[in-house]
């Protein structure tokens, strides 16, 4: 009775799935790609004001970002797919919980990041590919971005509790807020200050504390349930159901980053054996990677916006609109790669010339890069898409083993493979071969998992003609 009464008052259990996945959906992909702006607006002022070696220390730096990324996804989806199942069952109580964990979760984590990143700064960025010329400048850029790393935590966790609370536009101005005060400073700092990456990393931080006091004010706003002191407090229990449920998202920009690590070190020591030499690879890949995670941002915008919807129905045992849901959110998906996909392939020289000059064999390499390494950017979503909606579904495990699938199962041996056979062209081959084998993966596990929904929804639909009274 509770269940049917929850469904009937929340919209995500009767409304139409296109007007749900659009209102939550479009939100949710400004906000990704706002998010992702902060690195690409960094990356393409310091291009035009330092040069290629600013792009590749931004390039060196980024796996600590990806690190925070993967933080703030395991808080973030994780809280929020808890959320939204617990919602769905009726229990607002549990919900409140869920919430006052996740906040204490995101200072507890984002402060303790921080610090790490302090200690350790210099061995991790010569671990990441560092060479001793960009060295200094990446030190420079990354002493101060740690400053905001808890920043960076706590909006995107608390964005994915307000878009799983029912208010996508307010997750959406978080992450805006920030975004446009770091572009707005970026050539202030760099072209009037003179303050090269440092002034992008000073840029970047004070966005985000602007984004972080907006995302906290949500804390006295929560729609569906009402937070109280004595649920903001830390759970062992919800800590570890949080983690659960988060961990493929979080997997994945951890893959991401061990992805780039592996690249990075690849690329400066097959760079050195051919006629780019080491910081050239470095910097184009760098641009390369970060103007597919546009795409990327549309992707997981589109994904975040259905795990509420998917989550909701789940949890209300509505799986006609739980696979409603999962396949028009596939259909977007794929036009949305495709528009990629003409741009990476046919259009690679404007998109790289808008991060700054180089030589030409810069823009040989970083070309070439882009339309080889992006070639089945089609077919790359789709394994993301789903890896989502397995945590959303509550079942986390499979998630996790799919969203390991294309970097650390296939990319990863790849990237060590191919180079011994073909040098610095193997490193690009990796990118299209790991995504074909990954989606082919994806295919196997989710057709599996439709058959096994098929079976939930009959039974659920043979319990309900059961509960009828005979006339």
């Amino acid at each position: 009775m509770v269940m049917e009464q929850t469904m009937t008052k929340n919209p995500l259990g009767y409304e139409k799935i296109s007007s749900l996945l659009r209102r939550f959906a479009v939100p949710s992909i400004i906000a990704m790609l706002v998010s992702s702006l902060y690195n690409i607006v960094d990356q393409i002022f310091i291009g035009q004001g330092v040069g290629y070696l600013g792009n590749a220390a931004t390039n060196v730096s980024y796996p600590l970002t990806t690190i925070c990324l993967a933080i703030a996804l395991l808080i973030g989806i994780g809280s929020a797919s808890n959320f939204s199942l617990s919602l769905g069952a009726g229990d607002k109580e549990k919900a409140a919980r869920v919430t006052g964990n996740a906040i204490c979760m995101m200072f507890v984590f984002g402060i303790l990041y921080a610090v790490l990143i302090e200690i350790f700064l210099v061995p991790m960025l010569n671990a990441f590919g560092s060479t001793a010329e960009v060295l200094p400048y990446a030190e420079s850029y990354t002493r101060i971005t740690a400053i905001g790393m808890p920043l960076l935590i706590v909006t995107n966790a608390m964005s994915n509790l307000a878009r799983a609370d029912g208010s996508p536009k307010y997750s959406m101005t978080c992450m805006l807020i920030g975004a446009v005060i770091n572009t707005i400073l970026d050539p202030i700092f760099i072209f009037v200050f003179h303050l090269g990456v440092a002034g992008a990393a000073w840029a970047t931080v004070i966005g985000q504390f602007f984004s972080f006091i907006f995302a906290l004010m949500y804390i006295k706003k929560f729609k569906s349930i009402t937070l109280k002191k004595e649920h903001i407090r830390l759970s062992g229990k919800l800590c570890l159901a949080t983690a659960t449920l988060g961990m493929s998202n979080s997997l994945n920009q951890l893959a991401l980053t061990f992805v780039q690590i592996v690249m990075n070190n690849s690329l400066t020591y097959y760079g050195a054996q051919s006629a780019y030499g080491q910081e050239i690879p470095l910097a184009a890949c760098g641009i390369v990677m970060k103007t597919n995670a546009i795409l990327l941002a549309i992707i997981i915008g589109i994904s975040q916006g259905s795990q509420p919807i998917v989550g909701f129905n789940y949890g209300a045992r509505q799986y006609d609109r739980v696979k409603r849901t999962y396949k028009l959110a596939i259909l977007c998906n794929v036009a949305v790669s495709a528009v990629g996909f003409i741009l990476f392939e046919f259009f690679p020289r404007p998109i790289i010339s808008i991060f700054g000059t180089g030589d030409a064999a810069y823009y040989e390499f970083a070309v070439k890069f882009m339309r080889i390494f992006l070639f089945m950017v089609i077919a790359n979503g789709v394994q993301l898409i789903s890896s989502n909606f397995f945590s959303a579904i509550g079942k986390p495990l499979k998630g996790m083993i799919l969203s390991l699938t294309r970097q650390v199962f296939f990319l990863i041996p790849l990237l060590f493979i191919l180079p011994l056979f073909f040098g610095i062209d193997g490193i690009m081959f990796a990118g299209p071969i790991a995504d074909g084998m990954a989606f082919i993966t994806t295919v196997i596990l989710i057709t599996l998992e439709m058959r096994i929904i098929g079976r939930l929804q009959a039974a659920a639909l043979e319990q309900a003609s059961a509960a009828v009274p005979e006339k």
